[in-house]
């Protein structure tokens, strides 16, 4: 497969209270799952540039829990959690995310792996919010920015054969 720079949409339903986010990726499914279930992969790539990111809970499995925090320069900008509620291998996850600043604010969030023609994978999350005021503070939080560079960023890790 070939490398080349792929377009990160991010799409807000007009009548639903959701966010889609679909990336292609020249690596197979395994690869770019294993990015999302690995805690030591995903703190690697997840969120922008300017950011580290510390994984604290990790259970990757159906039933299981996760959390991370952002840092800046050593010091904790941000923090997220939820719920692993299904694990299905190289196919889809099914999660909860949390901002802890926003506690109200919890996302239901699919994410499915699709096997390309050519061996690469297709990513397509699918986040709903409780209500449009919650879906467009997300939209309006920078999130754009953490999920586009850390699309590069995971990238450069399959490019490395993660």
């Amino acid at each position: 497969m070939t490398s080349t720079r792929q377009e990160t949409r991010i799409v807000a339903a007009d009548k639903v209270p959701t966010i889609e986010i679909i990336r292609e990726f020249a690596a197979p499914p395994e690869q770019v799952f294993r990015a999302h279930v690995d805690p030591d992969l995903y703190a690697q790539w997840v969120g922008p540039r300017s950011l580290s990111t510390r994984i604290t809970r990790w259970d990757a499995r159906t039933g299981g829990e996760w959390a991370f925090a952002n840092d800046r320069d050593g010091e904790e900008i941000a923090s997220f959690y939820g719920s692993f509620h299904e694990v299905r291998p190289h196919q889809r996850i099914v999660w909860t995310f949390t901002y802890t600043g926003e506690p109200d604010g919890v996302a239901l969030e699919t994410l499915t792996f699709e096997r390309l023609d050519g061996g690469g994978t297709r990513l397509t999350a699918l986040s709903v919010v409780k209500d449009f005021e919650t879906r467009d503070g997300m939209l309006s939080s920078g999130m754009d920015v953490g999920v586009k560079e850390g699309y590069e960023k995971l990238d450069e890790l399959l490019a490395k054969g993660a």
